[in-house]
């Protein structure tokens, strides 16, 4: 392949539709670095990653003093080694959110590149597993809004097609909690998934407390419970319920998910490409939960996570939260439920640059 001649980095702010909250954080802004990559044959990929708010202006600052500059003159085939290298050179800050965050801008790029050479799609150059994801919603789940709007999202999600819903939990008390799942899985009857999402805001003995409470709604699975560093206390909490334990979002290196795998600390791994340092190690551990026979239901990121779910045999959900809309011409296709990756060759993200600069804070071409 032929040599990296620039790179462009770029950082673009995103204000959600709607307003989101959860048990400890408001999703305040989706900061966006951007990183494009041209080769010299003038084929050129684009990559991306995310913040909610805050972080965003440390990850331009890493990219643009030491992942960019150290890309040119590089064979853009060599993904792997890139990956490796650009680890090693940032070795003293990682593993740690704003280096992941920072090498997935540039992985992604990558992998797009790649995958533009081979004029195939993502989802193919990647693995080619199936050809659509089942989505289910949770822009209707937030913890602020109320019981009633709840049931009332939760059954627009439902004749919409999607396959359920996720609700926010960590009120003040368990009994708060408990009447909005009932409320909703009442209204939506038992043959329709709803997840719950703790946002790592619980204590494990109130995890274990809350877990027992939820039991009888059925819910698909208890999200983020604890905080993500805490192994012991997942595997604790597993042992003591029913309920899938959800984890992932919030880890940034494959070793994070080998010692939950190997502890029998989760049920499902929900890895987010934008977070685990890209597409490359992003595979890695959708194969390992393969592996352990854990699904794969990755966090956010839904217009490049299609592609990525339709890569694996193990993914079973993709998170519909739709963020790209504003600079993009066309959004993710959807159909009966069912998410499908775009065809065309690479990301399958089609970027509207007119309307990206007006949202663009941040750019220096590197060369």
């Amino acid at each position: 392949m032929a040599k990296i001649v620039s790179v462009e980095v770029l950082k673009v702010d995103l204000k959600p539709k709607v307003v989101r909250t959860d048990a400890v954080q408001s999703f305040e802004c989706q900061e966006t670095p951007m990183v494009r990559i041209r080769d010299a044959d003038g084929v050129v990929g684009t990559g991306y990653s995310y913040t909610i708010g805050t972080g965003g202006s440390s990850v331009i600052k890493l990219l643009d003093d030491h992942l960019a500059p150290m890309l040119i003159g590089r064979d853009a085939a060599d993904v792997e080694k890139l990956w490796r290298d650009m680890f090693y050179r940032v070795h003293a800050t990682t593993v740690g959110a704003i280096t992941s965050i920072a090498m997935a801008a540039v992985d992604t790029a990558l992998w797009d590149l790649r995958a533009r050479k081979a004029n195939q799609p993502l989802h193919q150059v990647a693995g080619g597993a199936k050809h659509s994801i089942p989505l289910y919603y949770t822009e209707g789940g937030w913890l602020h809004l109320e019981q009633s709007q709840l049931v009332e999202e939760a059954l627009r999600a439902k004749s919409l097609g999607f396959g359920g819903t996720k609700l926010k939990v960590g009120k003040p008390h368990v009994g708060e909690d408990v009447r909005r799942i009932a409320a909703v899985r009442d209204a939506v009857g038992g043959d329709w998934d709803v997840m719950t999402d703790a946002n790592q805001g619980l204590s494990l003995d109130e995890a274990i407390r809350r877990a027992r409470c939820f039991e009888p709604f059925d819910i698909a699975w208890f999200e983020e419970p604890i905080h993500a560093d805490d192994v012991l206390a997942h595997q604790r909490l597993c042992a003591s319920t029913t309920v899938p334990i959800a984890v992932g979002e919030s880890m940034y290196s494959l070793s994070q998910f080998k010692d939950y795998l190997q502890s029998g600390a989760c049920s499902i791994v929900q890895t987010d490409v934008g977070r685990i340092g890209g597409i490359t190690p992003w595979l890695k551990v959708a194969h390992m939960a393969e592996a352990f026979n854990v699904p794969v239901c990755p966090h956010f990121l839904m217009e490049i996570h299609v592609a990525l779910c339709c890569a694996v045999p193990n993914s079973r959900w993709l998170e519909y939260i739709p963020q790209l809309d504003l600079v993009t011409h066309s959004g993710m296709r959807v159909e009966n439920g069912q998410a499908i990756p775009s065809h065309e060759p690479g990301l399958g993200i089609e970027w509207d640059w007119d309307k990206l600069e007006h949202h663009l804070v941040h750019r220096q071409l590197h060369s």
